[in-house]
């Protein structure tokens, strides 16, 4: 019977991620005032009495992308979990490969709605070319061949995979964001105060939904250019394009003014 006692080292290995908690733990209780999310912008523009309308964004990574791919991926491996038969597996297999795929052309390529009904077209050609020479059949029968079965391991490991990847951009866009107001845009650059505001008149907006597959998704670009030609523009991923876009435009068109303070009692007057 092999001894069940642990040594120094299965203690310090069993130790490390309680280590790991208890020091992020500590980390957030001396940091947490300094630190500025942009959860915390959005309450501190909520207060402000001289902001009716703002606009807080981050750049999504293009991994948000394969959100259908998370998705179907959890599917397959529910599916896989009631141990189906094999061909019911390579059907699961062959639609999950085609949802991939049309996820892949959505991050490689940019499909305007022009080039979209081109490709359509040359589909469409396709197919009727491999009909009328009767080669549809042996077409067909070829991509059966492929035999595409993932086991349910399989399926869970790529919906962790891509998944972290979309938390790790969430994560990030705590700490880097911009907030778009009438008089200002506010570049936030890291998890503390570090950042900068640039004047209303010296950066403007423009949004971008040209790539077709990615508006259906929900998402498109804002671009940020800037009144000084030496700094580059900024480019954001952004979710919710058609909202956001809506919020854009208002702010845009507005200018905020500062409150005058009433008069201290015992004060200076003129």
């Amino acid at each position: 019977m092999p001894d069940q006692s642990w040594g120094w080292k299965e203690i310090t290995i069993f130790c490390v991620p309680f280590a790991l908690a208890a020091l992020g733990l500590l980390a957030w209780l001396l940091l947490r005032k300094t630190v500025r999310t942009r959860f915390r912008m959005k309450v501190q523009l909520r207060q402000d009495p001289d902001i009716n309308e703002w606009l807080v964004v981050f750049n999504w990574s293009r991994k948000v992308l394969y959100v259908p791919t998370i998705i179907a991926s959890l599917a397959a491996f529910a599916i896989m979990l009631t141990g189906p038969s094999e061909l019911v597996g390579e059907i699961v297999g062959g639609c999950w490969l085609a949802v991939f795929f049309l996820n892949f052309l959505v991050d490689e390529y940019e499909m305007s709605i022009k080039v979209l009904l081109i490709v359509v077209l040359c589909l469409i050609v396709l197919f009727l070319w491999l009909l009328f020479l009767d080669w549809l059949g042996p077409f067909v029968r070829f991509f059966g061949r492929l035999d595409i079965s993932i086991s349910a391991t399989g399926y869970l490991m790529i919906t962790v995979i891509f998944a972290v990847a979309v938390a790790i951009s969430w994560i990030r866009g705590l700490f880097y964001y911009i907030a778009v107001t009438p008089n200002y845009l506010n570049v936030q650059v890291g998890p503390t105060e570090t950042g900068e505001q640039v004047s209303r008149e010296e950066f403007s907006t423009r949004i971008d939904t040209g790539d077709f597959l990615e508006r259906l998704l929900g998402f498109g670009r804002l671009i940020v250019t800037f009144s000084d030609q030496r700094r580059q523009p900024m480019v954001l991923l952004i979710s919710k394009i058609g909202r956001n876009a809506k919020r854009l435009e208002s702010i845009r068109g507005k200018l905020a003014f500062d409150r005058p303070q009433p008069a201290r009692e015992g004060g200076l007057g003129g």
